[in-house]
């Protein structure tokens, strides 16, 4: 199977986000304010997890809708920077 060109690939972005129960919450947050759909347009996929922060990837057309479902939901959460690079995040 030939490799995507890079025009094929989706383009992601990297999220921080801190809070408690993450992994749980991140996911109900989305499926609640988006559906079904809109859960598997954003592409989720979990980085990084340690206590009360993680780094998660998203597709770059919905980082706008992952923000504003976790900024809806009842747990406080935080997005605390959005990078194009994991190594952008490290930075600050």
């Amino acid at each position: 199977m030939k490799p995507l060109i890079p025009s094929s690939k989706e383009n992601k972005r990297y999220l921080f986000i801190s809070g408690k129960n993450l992994r749980e919450n991140i996911e109900k947050a989305i499926l609640e304010f988006s559906g079904i759909l809109g859960m598997s347009k954003c592409g989720l996929s979990f980085i990084k997890s340690e206590e009360g922060k993680t780094i998660i990837s998203v597709n770059r057309e919905t980082v706008d809708l992952v923000r504003a479902s976790l900024a809806v939901f009842p747990e406080k959460m935080e997005v605390l920077k959005v990078s194009g690079t994991l190594k952008g995040l490290e930075r600050k």
